[in-house]
């Protein structure tokens, strides 16, 4: 039991550097961990049901893990190589897409919770 604990603090450990690098590092991960804010602290303003409202919230988090999974792909194919390759561009932009679907499912969620105020 002591060694499951030995881990699990160092896998959080791990976990916060990530995240605090990825802060410090990357503009994109910044800008939707801003908008998320706004976006949580209107979904508890605003008279949304209790559904509308978890998946806001959730999803606002998968959007941070998306753009989280993108910067890893991004540094490791840089760190791989410094040429410019075709596959790895697109798995650059792979990633990049998933960013952008995961907030497009976030935006219609909004749409729908805004439509449903009407």
């Amino acid at each position: 039991m002591r060694n499951f604990f030995i881990r699990l603090r160092d896998r959080t450990r791990w976990s916060w550097q990530g995240l605090a690098a990825t802060w410090h590092e990357e503009y994109s991960f910044r800008s939707w961990v801003w908008a998320n804010l706004f976006s949580a602290a209107l979904a508890v303003w605003l008279p949304l049901t209790d559904g509308i409202r978890a998946l806001i919230l959730v999803l606002g988090i998968l959007v941070l893990v998306a753009e989280l999974f993108n910067t890893a792909i991004e540094r490791a194919v840089d760190h791989t190589s410094t040429e410019r390759s075709e596959l790895a561009g697109q798995a650059k932009d792979a990633a990049s897409a998933a960013v952008a679907l995961t907030a497009v499912a976030a935006g219609v969620v909004w749409i729908i919770g805004l439509l449903s105020l009407l």
